[in-house]
C-alpha cells in the first residue's frame, strides 16, 4: 500500500510503498477515507531534532483519521467489514487510573500518544490503518469518513477546551477565540452549540477567516490590532471576558489573551505557537485560570459525533488525494487552508 511517511528530521515527507498490516487479536484493519492535516504537523515536520513523545522516523503521518472496517483480527466483536467509523486519537495503556476514566489523552504511563505522532504508531495518510484496540473506533452511522476526519483532534480539541468552562458561560457572558482557523471555527461552533446564550467574539488577522467565522456563529469578527482588546473591552462592560481560548499560542495572541481575559475567568491556550504567557501579581487577572488542554476523551469524542450528526457542527474540509499530501501541507502552512486538509487516500 502507499503511505506518506517521514523519513527524517527536517526532511520532507515522502510517498512509498510499504506492507498492508495485518490485524492480530483484538486489533482493527481499517481502509482509511480521510486523514487531517494539522498544523501539529507541521511541528513535527519543521523541528530540527526529535520532540519529546515523539520516536524516531520513520513513520507515517495522519492523526485524524476516518474510514471504514476492512478486517478485524480475532476476538473483535462489534463491528462488520464496511461500517463506518472515526479513530480516537490517544492511545493510552488502557490500564491506568485516567484511561479507566476514558481520558486516555492523559494517559499516565504513554502520555496519549496515538498514531501519526510518533509513538510506535503509524497514523492514517496511507490506504489503510492499523487500530490497536476495537475501543479507538467510534460509528459515524450516516457522516462520511471523509468529512468527518478532522473532529477526531479539532472537533474534539475545541468540545474539551469549550466543555470545561461551560459553568462561567450564562446570560451575558462573552467567549473570545482568538485564531478563526480551522480549529478556531469548529470552537465558535461548540461554543454555538453549547452556551447559546454567551455573546462569542471571534478574532484573527485575516479578513476572509473572519468572514467564515460569522457565518459559524460568531457574534463579532474583529480584525486583529489596536482597536480590537478596547473593543472587547467595551463588549463587556471593561471587566473583559468569561472565557478566552488562543488557538494560536504565539507572543502577540498571549499578551492579548492576558489583556482580554477578566477576573476570576479562564485563559486556554490552545494552539502550539510555543510562546510563554508573562505571569505576574497583575496579568493575567486575579484568579483568572489559566490551561493547556490535550485533545479530549473517548467519551467526549462520541459527543461529538452526536453534535455532527445532529447538524449543530461542521467541518469545513479542503479534499486532497494522497499523491497531492505535500501540496496540502505546504498551503496550510502558508495559511491559504480556510477549514481543513483532509488526505483522501482512498480516491
Amino acid at each position: 500500500m502507499r503511505a506518506f511517511q517521514l523519513l527524517g528530521w527536517r526532511q520532507p515527507p515522502e510517498l512509498r510503498e510499504v506492507p498492508v498490516p495485518e490485524p492480530g487479536p483484538g486489533q482493527v484493519l481499517v481502509k482509511v477515507g480521510g486523514a487531517g492535516a494539522c498544523h501539529s504537523d507541521l511541528h513535527i515536520l519543521e523541528a530540527p531534532a526529535p520532540l519529546p513523545g515523539v520516536t524516531t522516523p520513520p513513520f507515517t503521518l495522519g492523526h485524524e483519521n476516518a474510514g471504514w472496517v476492512e478486517r478485524s483480527g480475532p476476538g473483535v466483536t462489534g463491528f462488520a467489514p464496511g461500517d463506518p467509523v472515526i479513530v480516537y486519537g490517544c492511545w493510552g495503556c488502557g490500564v491506568c487510573a485516567n484511561c479507566r476514566e476514558s481520558r486516555e489523552n492523559y494517559c499516565q504511563t504513554l502520555e496519549g500518544q496515538g498514531p501519526g505522532l510518533g509513538g510506535g504508531h503509524d497514523g492514517g495518510m496511507a490506504e489503510y490503518l492499523l487500530v490497536p484496540a476495537a475501543r479507538y473506533l467510534i460509528p459515524l452511522g450516516t457522516l462520511d469518513p471523509r468529512q468527518a476526519a478532522p473532529l477526531s483532534d479539532a472537533g474534539l480539541t475545541s468540545y474539551h477546551a469549550v466543555k470545561r468552562s461551560l459553568h462561567l458561560l450564562g446570560p451575558g457572558s462573552t467567549a473570545v477565540v482568538i485564531g478563526a482557523g480551522g480549529l478556531g471555527q469548529m470552537t465558535i461552533q461548540i461554543l454555538r452549540a453549547l452556551s447559546a446564550a454567551a455573546t462569542v467574539v471571534a478574532v484573527d488577522t485575516d479578513a476572509g477567516k473572519l468572514q467564515t467565522a460569522a457565518r459559524m456563529g460568531a457574534d463579532e469578527a474583529l480584525l486583529s490590532g489596536d482597536e480590537t482588546i478596547k473593543r472587547i473591552k467595551e463588549i463587556t462592560g471593561q471587566q473583559g471576558a468569561q472565557l478566552v481560548l488562543d488557538m494560536v499560542g504565539v507572543d502577540p495572541t498571549l499578551r492579548m489573551a492576558a489583556q482580554v481575559a477578566r477576573t476570576l475567568g479562564h485563559l486556554t491556550i490552545v494552539g502550539l505557537g510555543g510562546a510563554a504567557l508573562p505571569v505576574n501579581f497583575s496579568s493575567p487577572p486575579h484568579e483568572c485560570s489559566v490551561a493547556s488542554p490535550y485533545w479530549g476523551s473517548l467519551t467526549e469524542l462520541t459527543e461529538v459525533i452526536t453534535l455532527a450528526r445532529q447538524e449543530k457542527i461542521r467541518m469545513l474540509v479542503e479534499h486532497f488525494p494522497l499523491e497531492r499530501a505535500s501540496e496540502a501541507y505546504r498551503l496550510l502552512r502558508d495559511g491559504k487552508i480556510q477549514g481543513r486538509a483532509v488526505i483522501t487516500p482512498s480516491d
